[in-house]
């Protein structure tokens, strides 16, 4: 059985030196973060949800069960398929620290990626 290690944080948040690979996981730039500062791996737009799922969404605690279940079919095709590949190997080779702009990470496209990651076969 393979281990992975998946975090998921701020991208505002301060790097801490066991993030492993630093991958932003959202589909638009954060607001006010210069490239230079968000020490980053990779930039993943292939997993982040789709505009009209993020837009309907709007973050609402209340609507995370039936995103959730949205964004995973998103999650589905092909492009999706390879980006989640990379993700996994990275998440067994040096951990894995899913970033995202989210002020609610518990109830983001960013966990419902860690909770499939690290799940998964």
């Amino acid at each position: 059985m393979t281990t992975r290690t998946v975090r998921v944080r701020r991208v505002y948040d301060t790097p801490r030196d066991d993030d492993g690979a630093r991958v932003l996981v959202d589909r638009v730039w954060p607001r006010g973060m210069k490239k230079e500062s968000a020490r980053l791996d990779e930039w993943v737009q292939a997993v982040a949800p789709s505009t009209t799922l993020r837009k309907w969404y709007a973050h609402d605690a209340g609507k995370f069960a039936e995103f959730r279940r949205h964004y995973l079919r998103e999650l589905d095709s092909p492009e999706a398929g390879a980006a989640l590949a990379g993700l996994r190997e990275s998440a067994e080779s040096t951990g894995l620290t899913l970033l995202t702009a989210t002020r609610d990470v518990a109830h983001s496209h960013a966990q419902v990626l860690a909770d499939l990651l690290m799940t998964e076969e």
